[in-house]
Formats: C-alpha cells, sequence, structure tokens
C-alpha cells in the first residue's frame, strides 16, 4: 500500500499537512479510532509540531479528527448513522454539481466522465476499480467549476473511502458499477436534467445499501 505519511518535499503549511493527513485517513493508513501521535507524526512529515497541530486542527473541524480531552486526537469512528448523514451531504453536492454541468459544457463534461468509466471496465482489481469509482465522482464535481463544492465534497470523499476501506469485499461484489457510472455520464452527456438527477439519487440509494445493509456491525463502535 502507498504510504501517504513521509517527508514532505516542498514547502511545509498546515493545508499540505492536512491534505497528506486526510489521504491517510481515507486510505486506511490512518485507521478509524487510531491516536494520532504528535512527535511521531512530525518526525514522519519532517515538519514542525506548531503545522502540524495547525494541520490537524483543520481536519478536527472537518469532523475526520475527533479531540477527546486529556486523551488526544483520534481518527473519527463511522457509525450507520454517520454513513447515511454523510451519503445525504454527498447527495446534495453531486447533484447541485450536476445541475451546474447541465446549464454549460455538458457534452465535454459527459466525454471526461465517459473517459474514466472506460478505464474502470478495465480495471484489474476491485482497489483499482474502487478509486476509478471514486475518481468519476470527484471529476464530476470539479467540473462543476464551483470552489466551495469541491471542498465539501472532499470530507465527504473521504469518508466514503473509510467506508469502502472496512467493507471492501462486500462493496466489491457489484457487478453494475461500471453500467451505472456510464448511464449517469450518458445522461449527463445528453443534457437530460430530470433523468441525470433520478440517477444520481438512485445511484447513491445503492452505494448506501451496499455499504451499510450487508454489514452494519462493521461500522458500530467497538
Amino acid at each position: 500500500m502507498t504510504s501517504h505519511i513521509g517527508p514532505l518535499v516542498q514547502e511545509t503549511t498546515p493545508s499540505i499537512i492536512a491534505d497528506k493527513l486526510r489521504a491517510a485517513i481515507g486510505h486506511g493508513e490512518l485507521e478509524p479510532g487510531a491516536q494520532l501521535g504528535e512527535a511521531e507524526l512530525a518526525r514522519q512529515l519532517g515538519v514542525s509540531r506548531g503545522p502540524l497541530r495547525e494541520g490537524m486542527q483543520r481536519l478536527t473541524q472537518e469532523g475526520l479528527l475527533v479531540a477527546i480531552r486529556n486523551r488526544g486526537i483520534f481518527v473519527t469512528e463511522l457509525t450507520p448513522d454517520d454513513v447515511r448523514d454523510m451519503y445525504l451531504a454527498r447527495e446534495a453536492v453531486e447533484r447541485a454539481a450536476a445541475r451546474k454541468i447541465l446549464g454549460g459544457a455538458y457534452v465535454k463534461a459527459g466525454d471526461e466522465l465517459l473517459l474514466i468509466v472506460d478505464q474502470m471496465g478495465r480495471a484489474i482489481t476491485s482497489a483499482e476499480a474502487s478509486e476509478l469509482d471514486i475518481a468519476f465522482h470527484e471529476r464530476l464535481v470539479e467540473l462543476s467549476g464551483s470552489p466551495r463544492l469541491a471542498r465539501m465534497h472532499q470530507t465527504f470523499i473521504t469518508e466514503t473511502r473509510m467506508c469502502i476501506h472496512a467493507l471492501a469485499e462486500s462493496y466489491a461484489k457489484s457487478d453494475y458499477r461500471e453500467q451505472e457510472h456510464r448511464i449517469l455520464a450518458s445522461a449527463i452527456r445528453s443534457g437530460d436534467r430530470d433523468r441525470t438527477d433520478e440517477l444520481l439519487v438512485a445511484h447513491m440509494d445503492d452505494a448506501l445499501a451496499r455499504l451499510i445493509d450487508q454489514d452494519e456491525a462493521v461500522f458500530s463502535p467497538s
């Protein structure tokens, strides 16, 4: 597995540190419930504690880290209700992004999304398919041209990665991911607003069912 906790090779800022930690959380390098050791992280990243604390504070504000008084800072643990709420918010962001796209260059956007779907069809491993699944939705929001939607979506995608990592086997069981994304991308390319919105809602419902309904116990607090 690629390590996201390593020395920074460019100017150290809290935002860069936050990005590194966010990636480590999303990919399971920092697991839910894990305590973050400030001294060890500062050593691994090659930074001083000041910017590290600022970066960690940003993730605490996003809800990816939780500070417990007299105990320390921990990676958040997602309950089934947390995951449902995250998907509710993520759905709102992606539907808003799709509406923005459909008011502009939707043919070009659809073509870009279909290229990702083509890569998904060539994916060899379930992990590769999952990353392309996420890349599709990240690009969908980016194509809206809204920096605010993109910022909000970044946290939701990290939480989605945490869910997929925890339920890798059951999430990978779906044989319809490529087809679902292709139909959605095609609807965007055709400029069909109602169909796109309908498909996005159904897609989120399906993903949530696979992540939660099949194995709620995985997300239950220990």
